[in-house]
């Protein structure tokens, strides 16, 4: 049920309760049988909850907000052009923001690449695109773009020196390459919040695009564990660096220089895909120095 022209049920809205006084005043006049009266009282009353029933139904939209409406526990749509509108009276109206809002970080003590203590913060601007997945799929979502953004914000500090000159292989640093450091940590958070979007959509096709590689095996892992029901029926397509992510996958295509050296199971690409297996020891000897 889509809302409609709160200008056009006003004609209806006016009609029941101008009615129902007519009917009322009737009831009441003389030379009116006792069946008639009854009948116009009813058919008043009637027409007064219709008229009451009507003017629940009632909402006014500003701009850059929305309603999202719910009838009977489902999600029916969100209104979000500006105006005076009607829908179905039984229906919840909730209020949601759809304008710029400013998260000012508060400042985090983390290590940079080389391990040096530094205290870090971030202004991030963000706005609401899909509101079923703000209202649906976190529980107070101004909460979950706070923590996700002190996550993505520790995350990128991690991957860069503080200052010029402290180390060779990275070029970008936090103090000095202010503008690069922001587009990767917008990014991060794109990354972060993708994954929330994603699930509450419930399409036939899931596409993660790198979003584990940021996280530590165990999250990985507990995350991947966490979708698996949610994405049981579906086809899912993840774009990993990272061989544990996608180990279990019914069909792995490798990628070198953006043409594909091989395609099958992990067990398959072992014997048959020398780059896959390459990477498959590469990262099997960076996870036994992470252990040791």
């Amino acid at each position: 049920f889509k809302a409609l022209s709160g200008y056009l049920m006003l004609l209806p809205w006016f009609l029941s309760l101008g009615l129902a006084v007519l009917l009322f005043a009737a009831a009441s006049g003389h030379g009116v049988s006792k069946d008639e009266q009854l009948a116009a009282v009813l058919t008043g009353f009637v027409l007064l909850v219709c008229f009451v029933l009507l003017s629940i139904g009632f909402f006014i939209v500003e701009p850059n907000m929305g309603r999202a409406l719910i009838l009977f526990g489902r999600y029916r749509g969100t209104v979000r052009s500006s105006g005076f509108w009607w829908t179905n009276p039984f229906t919840v109206k909730r209020r949601i923001s759809l304008r710029a809002h400013n998260l000012n970080g508060k400042t985090l003590k983390v290590n940079d690449l080389l391990g040096n203590p530094i205290e870090i913060a971030a202004v991030v601007v963000w706005q609401i695109r899909d509101t079923a997945q703000a209202l649906f799929d976190v529980e107070q979502f101004e909460h979950f773009v706070e923590v996700q953004g002190e996550a993505a914000v520790r995350c990128v500090a991690a991957k860069h020196p503080y200052d010029d000159g402290q180390a060779s292989e990275v070029s970008t640093t936090l103090r000095g390459s202010a503008d690069a450091v922001a587009e990767e940590l917008a990014v991060e958070l794109r990354q972060r919040l993708a994954i929330a979007r994603v699930v509450v959509r419930r399409p036939d096709i899931y596409l993660f695009d790198d979003s584990f590689s940021a996280l530590d095996l165990a999250t990985d892992a507990r995350l991947r564990a966490a979708l698996a029901p949610k994405v049981r029926d579906a086809a899912v397509i993840v774009v990993a660096q990272r061989v544990s992510t996608i180990r279990s996958a019914d069909r792995i295509l490798v990628l070198e220089d953006g043409e594909a050296v091989g395609i099958g199971t992990h067990d398959e690409l072992l014997s048959t895909c020398p780059t896959y297996l390459e990477i498959v020891e590469s990262q099997a000897s960076i996870n036994e120095e992470e252990t040791v």
